[in-house]
């Protein structure tokens, strides 16, 4: 990297490029008609006339940079390398281990936005609601996917920190993808929810640039914390409570005074009505108050996922006849179908329920 006078030369630096571009004390040396192409926003600040450059008249030839006019942008620098990166090479996003895309996506979005160039702005968007859906169906998809084939959860390799996810969303009025990841904050335990995150490191690339630019008493490597303002922390674990209470509500109502169907297989036993199914509600119930608890996942704020694991016990068959030690053959719950069916219909209504509450949860609406 070379610097003249107290700019710094990014790697971005065409010989035959026509417009300097500064930002801070970086400087990009590209090529006007690639800008104008692009960006409303420098095809129309290109299309105004250009002053001409005379040794002695109102324009003298120091005002030039490398013999080129210049635009001084009031952007971090590497936000300009990451929005110039995407303008010349194309948007990429990582298919695996995606959170370390996130300074990208936020450079350029940003960027993209201030600047107008739509095509740039709609693939952010499009990102941003795959990890941070507005649906429930898109948020089961993104559950689906941070879940391995031994069913490990592991949601921060597929998305950045909620911390992050929020701060962008704030920044660039993003109410849907505010509420998905303020709701995934809530799942953490209190005292992470508090501390925050670290800022994530910048990505290949741009590390020279950086570095060059370090201000005085930063350290290369050193690292920087960021964490939820004051409103926004009490909106979290305000919505953190709030699905704690639904779900304590859901299994008063839904599990422990469960009546059988009326129309239950077993309804006619004549020693004990509807055992089977009743059995059944209380073994859920067991384990749903398992999961509350975060025994079963660590996901004690989680009604979510929590409705979803009772609703998969209705179909799964590893459960044992001896009651889990080990010595029974596996099977499935004894409930009957009528019963099953009517608890099923209970479960994707709680969901779509808790789905469509969220925003009301964390002060949203």
């Amino acid at each position: 990297m070379e610097s003249f006078g107290n700019l710094v030369r990014s790697d971005f630096w065409f010989e035959d490029g026509n417009l300097i571009l500064i930002a801070g004390s970086a400087a990009f040396k590209v090529h006007r008609g690639q800008l104008a192409r692009h960006s409303e926003f420098f095809n129309d600040l290109i299309s105004l006339p250009q002053p001409q450059s005379q040794p002695d008249g109102d324009f003298p030839q120091q005002q030039l940079i490398d013999g080129c006019f210049w635009v001084e942008l009031h952007d971090c620098p590497s936000d300009v390398f990451y929005f110039l990166k995407a303008l010349y090479d194309g948007l990429y996003f990582k298919p695996t281990q995606a959170s370390t895309d996130f300074p990208l996506l936020f450079a350029v979005l940003r960027m993209s936005t201030k600047y107008l160039v739509e095509h740039l702005r709609q693939r952010c968007l499009a990102r941003l609601d795959r990890d941070w859906p507005s649906t429930l169906a898109g948020w089961d998809r993104r559950e689906q996917a941070a879940t391995d084939e031994l069913g490990r959860y592991m949601p921060r390799l597929g998305c950045a920190h909620p911390v992050l996810v929020v701060q962008l969303a704030l920044e660039q009025g993003l109410p849907s993808v505010l509420c998905a990841a303020m709701y995934d904050l809530s799942r953490y335990g209190p005292s992470r929810i508090k501390i925050g995150t670290v800022v994530p490191s910048e990505v290949a690339g741009c590390e020279a640039l950086v570095a060059s630019l370090l201000g005085e008493g930063k350290q290369r490597g050193e690292k920087e914390m960021v964490a939820l303002s004051r409103e926004y922390l009490y909106r979290t674990f305000q919505g953190r409570e709030h699905a704690q209470k639904y779900m304590a509500s859901f299994i008063e109502k839904e599990l422990e005074h469960r009546k059988p169907s009326p129309e239950c297989t077993y309804r006619f036993d004549a020693v004990y009505p509807s055992r089977p199914c009743l059995d059944s509600f209380y073994f859920i119930m067991l384990n749903v108050l398992r999961a509350v608890g975060g025994i079963a996942a660590g996901r004690d704020a989680d009604p979510l996922f929590t409705l979803g694991q009772a609703g998969e016990m209705l179909t799964r068959m590893d459960f044992s006849e001896d009651g889990g030690r080990g010595r029974g053959r596996q099977c499935g719950l004894g409930m009957c179908v009528e019963c099953r069916k009517e608890f099923e219909a209970v479960v994707r209504r709680a969901r779509q329920e808790v789905w469509s509450l969220l925003p009301r949860w964390f002060g949203l609406q």
